[in-house]
């Protein structure tokens, strides 16, 4: 069941919208790089998990395969990536960061760090840990919510007649 109070749905929308002009991602460019924020989210999310393919990009920073396609092909061009091709399927190809692009990971990790923690020093250490965990739990409610609506949209969850505040997974006949 959606939850209704506008004024604290409101609040947080408007907390979310600072942040996200306070981090930076109104900006042509990010995290002073001379790149766009999904060209960095890319660079990021390649250094956390490894080597990834561009449909898993896609999928992890939900974008269009096309613009994914676009970006890498600049990240390579650039020398942040490099395609491998992967010994089982060849027509997998699996992005991996050069040293370049390992060195701007660790920029990008260092400007973050320093924003953050320039932020978080204003703060009480009791403020501080009710920041991390309220951003965590956010952030996987936020995850869960769209993973919810987009098995609704595919059509992968009914409404149960006898709960119906609750969705569950239809299963084939």
């Amino acid at each position: 069941m959606p939850f209704h109070d506008l004024s604290l749905i409101d609040d947080v929308r408007a907390a979310s919208r600072l942040m996200v002009r306070e981090l930076g991602f109104m900006e042509q460019t990010i995290a002073a790089t001379d790149y766009p924020p999904s060209a960095v989210h890319t660079i990021l999310e390649i250094g956390a998990r490894g080597p990834l393919t561009s449909a898993e990009l896609s999928e992890i920073l939900h974008l269009e395969k096309s613009s994914i396609s676009r970006m890498v092909r600049k990240l390579i061009e650039y020398g942040e990536l490099k395609e491998a091709v992967d010994a089982n399927d060849a027509r997998i190809k699996q992005l991996s960061l050069t040293a370049k692009g390992r060195r701007t990971l660790a920029a990008l990790h260092d400007f973050g760090r320093r924003q953050v923690s320039g932020a978080l020093a204003r703060l009480s250490e009791a403020e501080r840990k009710i920041v991390r965990d309220g951003l965590v739990i956010y952030a996987r409610a936020l995850k869960a919510s769209r993973d919810d609506a987009e098995l609704v949209e595919r059509g992968s969850f009914k409404r149960s007649s006898d709960h119906p505040s609750r969705a569950v997974r239809s299963r084939p006949c």
